[in-house]
């Protein structure tokens, strides 16, 4: 059963239509952290063909959810100190601000030993980490402007995440980034399937996260499923939910075979578990 804190209020600032109504504004969310996803519903106090949302300083998509009201997904990223944050909400002639209280979040360390190739690659693979880099960094820039998914999401595999989102990583006594996803430790050759529908933006092997699809869903939220052993699918190919992309392996930068689950939301990076909570089925 999904678990989740519904949180409701009108703006606490607005600058109203000339009829002196507010936009109303809830919140739902797992809780109120860093890397957790919160869903954002807006009721514009008139009719209105477009409304826009600005959190974190990034500009979120809104899309209809029926009844004249909005919906946005407003990602709290990984790195987001605690503290009072503004949520912008713009309706024609009407404005609003809501407040986040961003809770703290400690995350613990693991500690990992890989090939030292992957803690330390040699000379000749830093060109091909920089355009992967590159790669990366673009398309989390780059989403479709319309909204792909459609009904709830779903694991891509069955078996529950074993390692926690946001882990301080420490590969062979070095520090690296944090661990930015959620790992299935499921057998090698399992099918991993799109979490909700999309379009494969990247289907091909890169350095540190081997054998690599990326969905984008739309409006700026993707699904990366990484150390695939194969990859069945096509750059440009679209997908439904459930859609078989992969198998799980052990490529790129690994311990044992697994899947890793990344999520991004308007380049906000969070839990995976958090996305299934709010948007998941009834057993994410």
């Amino acid at each position: 059963m999904n678990r989740w804190l519904l949180l409701s209020a009108v703006a606490i600032w607005s600058v109203a239509a000339p009829d002196e109504r507010t936009i109303d504004i809830s919140v739902r969310a797992r809780s109120i952290r860093p890397g957790e996803l919160v869903v954002l519903t807006v009721v514009p106090p008139i009719a209105s063909d477009s409304v826009q949302i600005r959190a974190f300083d990034r500009d979120v998509p809104a899309f209809r959810a029926g009844d004249g009201s909005w919906e946005a997904l407003v990602g709290i990223d990984l790195d987001v100190h605690p503290g009072r944050y503004a949520v912008s909400v713009t309706s024609g002639a009407a404005r609003a601000i809501h407040e986040l209280v961003v809770e703290k979040r400690a995350f613990p360390t693991r500690r990992l030993k890989v090939d030292e190739a992957f803690v330390t690659p040699p000379p000749a693979e830093q060109a091909r980490i920089e355009r992967e880099a590159a790669l990366l960094a673009a398309t989390w820039k780059a989403a479709s402007p319309e909204r792909l998914w459609s009904g709830p999401f779903v694991r891509p595999v069955a078996e529950p995440a074993n390692s926690a989102f946001g882990t301080r990583s420490i590969f062979n006594g070095k520090p690296r980034n944090a661990h930015g996803g959620a790992d299935f430790l499921s057998p090698a050759g399992t099918p991993v399937h799109a979490p909700n529908a999309g379009r494969v933006v990247v289907a091909r092997p890169l350095y540190f996260s081997g054998n690599t699809v990326i969905v984008d869903h739309g409006l700026g939220l993707f699904s990366m499923l990484a150390h695939l052993s194969a990859i069945d699918v096509r750059e440009g190919e679209r997908l439904n939910a459930g859609h078989v992309v992969g198998k799980v392996g052990a490529t790129g930068r690994v311990t044992g075979p697994h899947l890793h689950w990344t999520v991004r939301a308007a380049n906000a990076r969070v839990d995976p578990l958090s996305l299934l909570a709010v948007l998941g089925g009834a057993n994410p």
